[in-house]
């Protein structure tokens, strides 16, 4: 391609390159310095990534707190940061819980009874 068949673009279409100028780099002086993190973690206390965003709200039970951070301790230990749904069964027989009851409605709107396992 020759240069008498290159297109010529409008001045207001050109972007100016902005590489040498690094703003992250500058020293320019603020109001509350908000970077070191970890400093304001431990004001707020314990780091609460086990809530969900969208629940954020609720009160969670002594029993739902427990299940929660234990597993995230079992995500965090065994680098699964999507647990199948054994892997959730063995976390929470490794807090105790066992059957000990019959079955009953199913929580929330549904009407119906848990699925049973035909032996």
């Amino acid at each position: 391609m020759s240069e008498a068949t290159t297109p010529e673009f409008p001045a207001d279409l050109c972007v100016a390159d902005r590489r040498g100028n690094e703003r992250r780099k500058k020293q320019i002086p603020v109001a509350v310095e908000r970077r070191g993190g970890k400093d304001r973690r431990d004001e707020r206390g314990e780091r609460r990534r086990q809530i969900d965003p969208t629940t954020c709200e609720r009160d969670y039970t002594n029993d739902e707190i427990e299940f929660m951070k234990a597993m995230d301790q079992y995500k965090r230990d065994n680098r699964r940061p999507f647990p199948t749904w054994s892997e959730v069964l063995e976390v929470l027989r490794a807090l105790g819980y066992r059957r000990v009851a019959e079955q009953s409605q199913m929580p929330g709107l549904s009407t119906s009874m848990p699925p049973t396992v035909d032996s």
